[in-house]
């Protein structure tokens, strides 16, 4: 389908040249939940309305707006491509601002290109334990690609997963028709910063986009970084959202952030997936805990920075003795939700657990340890990623295709 395009020349092209402009609509963008008009043009959300009225952080509100995940999708012969953005960059103060984030291009589903904007807004936080910000304005910028190969392709432009990012013109030198439905499987994930895609270098590098790209599906990403803590908000939006494979990675965010005991836990984890079966009561719905993270895994929370000697590492601060009493730690959490999905799967037989540790394990950390003891690298998106693909997707795995 052909979309409403307009035409304008620009004084930085030769005369002969034309830009044409087309509108940024739902039908171009894919993996978000909500897309929020503004002055400017759109703003991608992870989270519906509704539940963004009930967010009670500034931690979670920048993160089900940084777009990890979300991609524009189209088809042109453009050679040439230009998408005007108002970024939100995150800092925290006393430290050197992080490099520009990252879009990923893609042709025909193949890392291409890769552009930056330096311009936009900077939100400085002023105080890492309870995320408290202050907001500096920017002007908008511009991501570029030029010298594309010439010839129809399918285009994908994966947005920094680690900034807000306001969609305000897509300019091509070759009309744009919206991608074909291809008929790929939809993916819905809810995870923390790891599933985010925290210390990966660019969108596309996050565990989920890969795995999403090995199964073939279409991911929308609900990871949220500091942010899995079975919200009911977070259960209904995914009860309302159209999805044929679900998965619920608990445990890390629960525990680093000592939000609950083993008695509050265990219901709220009933409850979560109790709502997530209101709207999918047969989707396969995998529930998947914790990779191997050494610090938090016989030791309560809260987690907390540590720059001793120059480098920043968290650290747990609570007491092990205190698990008999309820505290959480994440061997504590995979037990229970082992033993909450075999109960419940006697009734559910589309419920299925994945210990994380699989995942990511111990001969995973010996070979590609946590940089900061909580989040992979690249090199450990990747190996989560292939993992996942094989434990899941693979022959056998509860999101296999299923044939005959």
């Amino acid at each position: 389908m052909n979309i409403e395009i307009s035409i304008e020349r620009l004084e930085a092209m030769p005369t002969e040249h034309q830009w044409i402009t087309t509108p940024v609509t739902a039908g171009l963008v894919r993996g978000f939940v909500d897309l929020e008009a503004t002055a400017r043009g759109l703003l991608p959300h992870r989270l519906t309305a509704r539940a963004r009225q009930q967010i009670p952080d500034d931690q979670l509100a920048m993160a089900e707006a940084q777009p990890s995940g979300v991609r524009l999708a189209f088809r042109t012969r453009a050679t040439t491509i230009e998408l005007d953005t108002l970024p939100t960059k995150r800092v925290y103060q006393g430290f050197p601002a992080p490099p520009d984030g990252v879009y990923d291009l893609l042709i025909n589903g193949r890392l291409a290109a890769q552009a930056s904007v330096p311009e936009g807004n900077v939100r400085t936080v002023t105080n890492m334990f309870t995320q408290t910000s202050v907001l500096t304005e920017g002007p908008s910028g511009t991501a570029r690609f030029a010298g594309l190969p010439e010839g129809e392709k399918d285009i994908e432009i994966w947005l920094p997963h680690t900034e807000i990012t306001e969609l305000i013109a897509l300019r091509t030198d070759a009309p744009v028709e919206r991608t074909p439905p291809t008929g790929s499987r939809t993916w819905l994930h809810h995870g923390s910063s790891i599933s985010h895609g925290s210390n990966a270098t660019h969108p596309t590098a996050i565990w989920p986009a890969l795995a999403a790209a090995e199964g073939g599906v279409e991911l929308v990403n609900l990871g949220f970084g500091g942010s899995a803590l079975l919200d009911p908000f977070t259960a209904r939006a995914m009860r309302d959202i159209p999805a044929d494979l679900i998965s619920v990675k608990i445990g890390i965010n629960i525990v680093n952030s000592d939000v609950m005991r083993l008695r509050a836990f265990t219901p709220a984890v009933h409850g979560f997936l109790d709502t997530v079966r209101e709207g999918h009561p047969t989707t396969p719905l995998l529930v998947v805990s914790a990779i191997l993270c050494p610090v938090q895994e016989d030791t309560p929370g809260p987690l907390v920075p540590d720059f001793e000697g120059g480098t920043l590492r968290f650290k747990a601060t609570g007491d092990p003795a205190e698990r008999s009493a309820g505290r959480l730690t994440l061997n504590v959490i995979r037990d229970e939700l082992a033993r909450i999905v075999e109960q419940r799967s006697a009734e559910d037989p589309n419920l299925h657990y994945l210990d994380g540790r699989d995942l990511y394990g111990e001969a995973d950390y010996a070979e590609l340890p946590l940089p900061d003891e909580v989040h992979p690298d690249s090199a450990g998106h990747r190996r989560i990623a292939e993992n996942f693909a094989r434990l899941a997707f693979g022959d056998g795995g509860p999101f296999a295709t299923k044939t005959g």
